[in-house]
């Protein structure tokens, strides 16, 4: 026991022997963490948006009056059996007016143009995956009853190409800034066992054995993690709060669940200790090598 008090207490005495040096690695970790925790949740962000985007109507079928409304319920039917269609509603020539003028009631003269006779009935389908979107609009390529079909083909696809970029970006992030952490420890290690070189030569001399001169070193490297870590976790929770309090009537939403932000703040603090460990057992292997 007393053993082990020593090698704890010599590694906190490295830390305030090197206080300036431990500072700054601390330091270069919270930055290396706090992005790489920015970019998991930006992750999130991009998900949770596109999940609220591809909410909606992405396909609209108007058809023809021929069959009446027999006809198009029984179309509908067929179009929810799809194995891609999340859900499919109908909307009569009623309905398609009272939205005609709600679509343009700052412009009455346009709108009473219009009468409901002169639109169509549609049928307004929502997709289990917007990607599917072809599948169904070949399926109904060339149907008696087809007047038109309207598909958000282009904003479907720009979506699609900017989450697949933005997450691909995220994940590169996490990895270049997470090995980042690891080598600023190993640096700072390195820069902790030089100064104290002499010494360590010296403990070998009389008989100290590698691992007896290795933990508070390693100690040390996880402290460096572990507090990067922390400032970097207490940083990210401080930003989403300061984000949540943005209005929700925008476009956007910045809001995360909570599970979502402790299981990867735990994650990333985690990271931080195995990221002290590992580079300061690099740093250590070539001072300690019989």
């Amino acid at each position: 026991m007393s053993t082990i008090l020593y090698l704890i207490g010599e590694a906190f005495l490295n830390l305030r022997r090197n206080a300036l040096v431990a500072t700054g690695a601390i330091l270069a970790v919270f930055v290396s963490l706090a992005l790489a925790f920015g970019a998991l949740v930006f992750n999130e962000l991009v998900r949770v948006n596109t999940l609220q985007w591809q909410q909606g109507d992405h396909l609209i079928i108007f058809l023809k009056d021929e069959g009446g409304q027999a006809a198009h319920n029984e179309l509908l039917e067929q179009v929810r059996d799809y194995e891609e269609v999340e859900g499919a509603r109908y909307l009569d020539k009623s309905g398609a007016y009272r939205e005609f003028q709600e679509m343009y009631s700052d412009q009455p003269a346009l709108a009473s143009t219009v009468s409901a006779s002169d639109l169509p009935a549609s049928i307004r389908v929502q997709l289990k995956d917007i990607s599917a979107y072809q599948e169904v609009q070949y399926r109904l390529v060339g149907h008696p009853l087809l007047r038109r079909l309207s598909v958000f083909s282009e904003g479907i696809e720009r979506l699609m190409s900017l989450t697949g970029v933005l997450n691909s970006i995220g994940i590169g992030l996490v990895a270049i800034l997470g090995a980042a952490a690891v080598v600023l420890i190993a640096n700072t290690i390195r820069m902790a066992i030089y100064a104290r070189r002499e010494e360590i030569a010296i403990m070998k001399l009389v008989g100290a054995g590698n691992w007896f001169i290795r933990v508070p070193f390693i100690l040390e490297g996880v402290t460096v993690g572990l507090l990067g870590g922390a400032l970097a976790v207490g940083a990210v929770f401080a930003s989403h709060q300061l984000l949540a309090g943005v209005p929700t009537d925008i476009l956007i939403r910045f809001q995360i669940e909570s599970d979502f932000l402790v299981g990867r703040g735990l994650l990333i603090l985690t990271f931080g200790g195995l990221a002290g460990f590992f580079g300061s057992s690099i740093g250590l292997r070539r001072f300690l090598r019989v």
